[in-house]
């Protein structure tokens, strides 16, 4: 398993990343969540980045849970607000109903708890036989990008388009088949008390509204949708100005610090791609306090 730590003496945030990315989609938050005292770990999940799965080996998001969990393990930390985007979403529900009295808050974005439908499992199903074929992977690419990464930038797609390119197309299918073979866990919602951030992007047509909003109703410790105005699938890694604060938010209020540093974080420095949204985000955030 590979992972990175921030290594800063404060609460854990344990985040897992979307299908076809890695551990690095969290790095433009990784500094505001430092500033903020909380200690950031990523994981490449099996068959992605630089953790592998032996030849092929079957697995589901409940051994990718497990892997979560052996991961805080490893850094000696008993307790952790966990998360992820996608996929790592579904790992991260399944960490929560493993080991409940280790989760100390749950930040879901744009994810969900069900399986797939017929329809996605066809889609699917086809897709990933293409993506493993023959065929030139550009109209491939050209087609996962805006639906997997979204935002209006094309240039926040680059830095995983040319991945994609150079990476093993075969490779993937271990991780294609846990996507497809992934069952509901919507009725084990209630098992899950802990605090809990549920996040899309309004353009996101694969963790829509009505799938955020079954997530909320199962979970007690959910407080509504939040929604991000223009951002797509891959909010976190094409908004972390915006989802940033969200998950200071929450990693204050289920660890119940006293301080707060949420305009310390508000304040590091981003992209200058990202910094109008920034400070539109700073704006809105504090005219919801």
């Amino acid at each position: 398993m590979h992972y990175t730590s921030s290594q800063v003496s404060g609460p854990t945030l344990l985040l897992a990343h979307g299908f076809f990315m890695d551990e690095s989609m969290f790095e433009p938050m990784r500094e505001s969540l430092a500033a903020a005292g909380i200690n950031l770990v990523t994981v490449d999940a099996r068959c992605h980045g630089r953790t592998q799965s032996p030849d092929g080996e079957p697995f589901s998001y409940w051994d990718l849970a497990a892997d979560g969990l052996a991961v805080l393990d490893e850094l000696g930390i008993e307790q952790a607000v966990i998360g992820g985007m996608s996929q790592g979403g579904y790992s991260a529900l399944r960490m929560a109903l493993l080991a409940p009295e280790r989760i100390q808050g749950l930040a879901l974005i744009d994810t969900e708890a069900t399986a797939c439908t017929p329809a996605e499992l066809a889609y699917y199903r086809e897709f990933f036989e293409r993506w493993s074929g023959t065929e030139p992977l550009a109209p491939l690419v050209a087609e996962l990008a805006p639906q997997l990464i979204g935002g209006t930038d094309p240039r926040l797609w680059r830095a995983w388009t040319s991945r994609w390119y150079s990476s093993d197309r075969n490779g993937i299918m271990p991780a294609a088949r846990c996507l497809m073979d992934r069952r509901s866990v919507l009725h084990r919602l209630s098992e899950i008390t802990a605090p809990a951030l549920v996040v899309r992007g309004s353009h996101d047509s694969n963790s829509t509204s009505q799938k955020s909003e079954a997530l909320t109703a199962g979970l007690s410790g959910a407080d509504g949708v939040v929604t991000i105005p223009g951002a797509g699938h891959g909010a976190a890694w094409t908004h972390p100005e915006v989802v940033a604060p969200l998950l200071i938010r929450l990693v204050e209020q289920s660890t119940a610090r006293r301080e707060s540093k949420l305009t310390r974080a508000l304040s590091a420095p981003w992209p200058k791609v990202r910094g109008e949204r920034g400070m539109r985000a700073e704006r809105e955030i504090q005219a919801a306090q």
